[in-house]
């Protein structure tokens, strides 16, 4: 009954509750006149309203009120006679002509009682109505209630089904516009009681997101309705998986999941929830000292993801990545990774390709080369050699820092893509590093600029829009070029 009175509320679409967003559907094709033309005040040179909502604002969404309040009594539970009488809960409701109705829902239907705030009394009120639905026995006490509720069920009807089914596209609640805050008893005993954020799966019944995520990748893509159907699984897949991490990340913040790691320092802890990996990140085992400490950490996360997202648009055949979420929340970034099968067992000696000691000790593989030479041209990367500790040349076709492994499942992974982009070298990390390099027409515009960490990239819109072409993202080479386009 509450999900019937809060239908047409837009407040749980623009606050992301249960699931709800936000549709337009009717308002764009209210009285059968679709006019899809955006409001003027988004429109680029317009002075008014700057702080206006993005989202379009109907005027038909205030929503009617039936009730004031509708909430579990706090004479819950029935006591053990009551129990035999057959009460099953007690419902408290406040109407809108402020009348106080204690209601008992019964076996035999739904009443009300004498009880009031502080007196317990289950007899039924005068004059005695028992009615089988609660919506039937609210009509016959309240006047008011009926009315709106008529009114609200017959503008239901005219509300396209799209409007009502949840949809999984991430909600901003700093970009919906401020509404009036409603009184909601349930929606409080709900947040406070339900599962305190704790992971609502049960046991066994966990969904395996690597599997789900790389499975939907392997469909097939030969005919148009094939890439029709992958796409939609690969879009269904990253957004429950995204919906997942976020949900994990504020329980983690919140302080109820139980790390992996309980004794060291609270930002130093791992997590596993909802079979999925969180890290928080910082500088946890003084990696990224020498170019940054935790600001470097806090960057790395992001150029991890758009790593990610690179060699995922490249979208190659038999080459996997982690699916990977980063959440702001509290201050505090968060990393959200799937698990490879047997990742979590392995060990640095079984790192096929790649580097995970600063190039100490680089690896190669004729698998992954074959698999990341398919990456060359979209991602701009030509094949190279480096040289390991010992001098010896390896051929690697991505940045040293990434990682080759086989998971448990035969699949061949690319982790640690955070070297994906060539440095910008516009910004560095201190004003000793490689300052001979920078030619005196660039110094006259002030640069380099000193900058927190030694992570800063160009970013992939760039090298797409002025075409780098086929280099190797040498820091020398890719400097060189850079300051030559910057004078």
């Amino acid at each position: 009954i509450r999900s019937l009175l809060r239908s047409l509320d837009p407040a749980d679409a623009y606050n992301g509750v249960n699931g709800r967003s936000l549709s337009y559907l009717s308002l764009y094709t209210k009285k059968g006149s679709i006019d899809c033309s955006p409001p003027a005040y988004i429109m680029p040179g317009c002075q008014e309203r700057l702080l206006t909502p993005l989202q379009p604002i109907r005027d038909d969404w205030k929503p009617l009120q039936c009730l004031r309040v509708l909430t579990t009594s706090s004479w819950n539970p029935p006591p053990g006679n009551r129990k035999m009488h057959g009460d099953l809960m007690y419902v408290s409701v406040l109407t809108l002509e402020d009348r106080e109705l204690s209601i008992t829902c019964s076996t035999r239907g739904f009443y009300l009682n004498q009880s009031t705030a502080f007196n317990f009394n289950p007899k039924p009120a005068a004059p005695k109505i028992i009615c089988h639905s609660l919506i039937e026995l609210l009509k016959q006490l309240s006047p008011a209630f009926k009315k709106n509720f008529t009114a609200l069920q017959k503008r239901r009807v005219y509300q396209h089904p799209y409007e009502l089914i949840p949809a999984p596209f991430q909600v901003y609640t700093w970009a919906a516009p401020l509404g009036d805050h409603t009184l909601d008893c349930i929606s409080s005993e709900e947040t406070y009681t339900s599962v305190m954020g704790l992971d609502e799966q049960t046991a066994g019944q966990t969904r395996d997101w690597n599997e789900e995520l790389q499975r939907s990748r392997e469909l097939p893509r030969a005919s148009l309705q094939e890439r029709l159907h992958r796409e939609r699984c690969i879009f269904k897949i990253n957004s429950d998986f995204v919906a997942a991490a976020a949900q994990g990340a504020v329980s983690i913040m919140e302080g109820n999941v139980m790390p992996l790691n309980p004794g060291e320092q609270s930002h130093f802890q791992i997590f596993v929830w909802n079979n999925l990996f969180f890290s928080q990140a910082f500088d946890m085992s003084e990696h990224y000292k020498p170019i940054g400490g935790d600001a470097a950490a806090h960057a790395a996360a992001m150029h991890d993801l758009r790593g990610v997202q690179a060699y995922s648009t490249a979208d190659i055949e038999g080459l996997h990545t982690l699916g990977t979420a980063v959440i702001d929340y509290h201050g505090v970034r968060v990393v959200a990774q799937t698990i490879i099968p047997g990742l979590l067992e392995k060990n640095h000696e079984q790192i096929v390709y790649g580097s995970n000691d600063n190039g100490k000790t680089v690896y190669t593989h004729p698998r992954f080369l074959e698999l990341l030479d398919k990456s060359l041209t979209s991602l701009r990367i030509q094949r190279h050699q480096v040289l390991d500790h010992n001098n010896s040349p390896v051929e690697l076709c991505s940045a040293v820092s990434t990682v080759g492994i086989f998971g448990n499942d035969g699949r061949p992974y690319i982790l640690d893509l955070l070297r994906t982009f060539p440095q910008d070298l516009n910004f560095q990390f201190s004003s000793a590093d490689n300052e001979e390099e920078v030619p005196k027409e660039c110094q006259s515009f002030g640069y380099p600029q000193l900058h927190p960490h030694g992570l800063a990239s160009l970013r992939p819109e760039l090298i797409e829009a002025y075409g780098v072409g086929l280099v190797s993202w040498e820091r020398q080479s890719v400097g060189l070029f850079w300051y030559k386009c910057m004078c």
